[in-house]
């Protein structure tokens, strides 16, 4: 078993940006890919962006290209978002994810360890 722990959100005026971490516990010996995805309001759960277990991979949703950056650092079994250029639309329950795999993916149904969501809320 995995648990991972989110931290970072929070409130911004638009333009700003914000640092997620994700902190992995449990099983983790294994450099598996991770995943960052996000849920608004009354929508489904989103892919946002995608991280291989070497770190070499990286894959973004077209909406966060430019503006979010993905890293981990496994010597801390944690995983990153970066988010500049903060927009209203980007509101959101944040999740970190983590594949039993080492390959990216941006399907949310191959990840297997879900963290319990950070919120973050860009104001206009």
């Amino acid at each position: 078993q995995v648990q991972l722990v989110e931290s970072g959100g929070g409130l911004v005026q638009a333009g700003g940006s914000l640092r997620l971490s994700c902190v992995a516990s449990g099983r983790t010996s294994s450099p598996y890919a991770m995943g960052w995805f996000r849920q608004a309001p009354g929508k489904e759960r989103t892919f946002v962006a995608t991280i291989s277990g070497s770190t070499a991979y990286t894959n973004y949703a077209d909406a966060v290209k430019g503006r979010f950056t993905i890293s981990r650092d496994n010597a801390k079994n944690t995983v990153y978002l970066q988010m500049n250029n903060l927009k209203p639309e980007d509101t959101a329950v944040y999740y970190c994810a983590a594949r039993r795999a080492f390959t990216i993916s941006s399907d949310a149904s191959e990840y297997a360890y879900w963290g319990q969501g950070t919120q973050v809320t860009v104001s206009s």
